[in-house]
């Protein structure tokens, strides 16, 4: 599929509301304003197209670089092409999305260090968002490792850019959430750590209470 094409389409599919939402949770220009159930249908009518992907992302339509993050082919990732998009993003929505494509490919372990260590707040939060996604995936993950991360997001997090201190915060939960040791070692760090404070500027959104959500988690799943 042409990507001028699909971007033709996501203008006609996006709104002014959707637009001044996205704007609120600093999206740049330019923008469609599709909403995430109009991008679950034209997903479906693409499915996986690696090259479009790469296509849309260069085209730097914000719509358009979201729906790359859901078309492209895990398997076809570089570290090359990864590295270059993580130096594109501007906003939380986008570092997620890229994060969690990211996730799926065979170069998440090796990003995760890179990401995490960055002074920039977009892709310091893909970082952390990263290892969250890690920590509640299936995978086989050693313990010691996150262990690790949660040793740096206690050590870190209070100096963190904003938007990566949300990441870091809830790194720390889909940690604890892994399983019962690192439960126990994410609680700890997390009452040391205390209350984060996060600016979420014109936005409903929240930060999460990291022990009390851990312990919805555990209750969750003894259920």
């Amino acid at each position: 599929m042409d990507a001028a094409r699909v971007l033709e389409q996501l203008a006609a599919l996006g709104t002014e509301q959707t637009r001044k939402t996205y704007r609120r949770h600093g999206a740049r220009d330019p923008l469609c304003g599709v909403s995430y159930a109009s991008f679950a249908k034209v997903c479906r009518a693409i499915r996986t197209d690696h090259t479009l992907a790469q296509q849309l992302w260069r085209a730097g339509v914000y719509d358009g670089m979201i729906l790359a993050t859901m078309v492209a082919d895990p398997a076809a990732a570089t570290d090359e092409e990864l590295t270059a998009w993580s130096g594109d993003l501007h906003c939380y929505a986008l570092s997620d999305h890229v994060a969690g494509y990211a996730s799926k490919t065979a170069l998440a372990d090796a990003l995760m260090p890179r990401w995490t260590a960055s002074a920039d707040e977009w892709i310091g939060r893909a970082g952390w968002h990263l290892v969250g996604a890690r920590a509640t995936s299936k995978d086989a993950i050693p313990d010691e490792l996150l262990a690790h991360y949660l040793a740096v997001i206690e050590r870190d997090i209070r100096d963190a850019a904003n938007y990566t201190r949300y990441a870091m915060n809830n790194a720390l939960i889909a940690i604890g959430g892994r399983n019962d040791r690192l439960e126990c070692l994410a609680l700890e760090a997390a009452r040391r750590i205390g209350k984060v404070q996060v600016d979420h500027g014109q936005t409903g959104c929240k930060t999460p209470d990291a022990a009390a959500y851990i312990a919805r988690m555990k209750a969750r799943r003894s259920r």
